[in-house]
């Protein structure tokens, strides 16, 4: 049972040709064009995709396999946010009220692609670290070790752990800001997912200077002697650039 079709991006025309790919609940991917537009899509097989990891990586797959095949500008749309019941529908919905909209994200993602950047910390490795270059605060909690501690000095030696800890992750972030920014046509950057999670960043670059840029992340983490865990993606569809309407 089909309950319509499941749209995961839209390319320029002519858009992807001759392309086998496998879309969610192992369905076909087929193309369909809307004025200057293609759309892939696949046989939608429930009413609603959840955000799990499996639908995720398999949306963002398809995607994916497009840009290995050379359809690099494409925007991307979000899982489960347009399923439709007749290509009607995403024309009014869609191509009529954004048609001018659309052609001009095409022409600010051409030659362009999104890279991200997530850095990850042990904090309680950084705080050995701080307090070994911060003598001050290392010998004022040194010197409150194996007492019982009034209410007053815990509050008083937490919030100055908390501000040096504060401090150091903003250089750390600062750091790579200063680095990476300047490489970057546009920054955006995301929520934290994790505690232990310092920064979340998308890149929108230059398609040849992937190479540069992954070469000044590398050269960042040996900046941090490799203390930090850093998850670097070269290889993704412009999310964070799009900008598309979705609702």
């Amino acid at each position: 049972m089909s309950y319509g079709f499941y749209l995961y991006g839209i390319f320029p025309a002519p858009g992807p040709l001759g392309l086998e790919l496998q879309g969610l609940d192992q369905q076909r991917v087929e193309t369909h064009s809307i004025a200057d537009f293609v759309f892939l899509y696949s046989s939608a097989q429930q009413e609603r995709y959840l955000a799990s990891r499996k639908n995720l990586m398999g949306h963002a797959r398809v995607l994916e396999d497009a840009m290995s095949a050379g359809y690099r500008n494409h925007l991307p749309l979000p899982l489960n946010r347009l399923i439709f019941q007749t290509w009607e529908e995403v024309a009014a919905q869609i191509i009529t009220p954004y048609h001018d909209r659309l052609q001009q994200l095409f022409q600010r993602l051409e030659g362009k692609r999104e890279v991200g950047l997530k850095i990850y910390w042990d904090e309680a490795t950084e705080l050995e670290g701080v307090l070994e270059h911060n003598e001050p605060l290392r010998q004022q909690r040194d010197r409150l070790e194996g007492r019982q501690l009034s209410m007053d000095e815990v509050i008083r030696i937490g919030q100055a752990i908390e501000v040096a800890l504060t401090t150091h992750q903003s250089r750390i972030i600062e750091a790579f800001q200063t680095q990476l920014n300047p490489l970057a046509i546009e920054v955006v950057e995301n929520e934290l997912q994790t505690e232990s999670m310092i920064y979340n960043s998308a890149y929108l670059i230059d398609w040849d200077r992937e190479a540069e840029f992954s070469q000044a992340v590398e050269s960042l983490d040996h900046q941090f002697e490799n203390r930090l865990r850093l998850r670097y993606n070269n290889f993704t569809a412009p999310y964070n650039f799009a900008y598309l309407p979705t609702s």
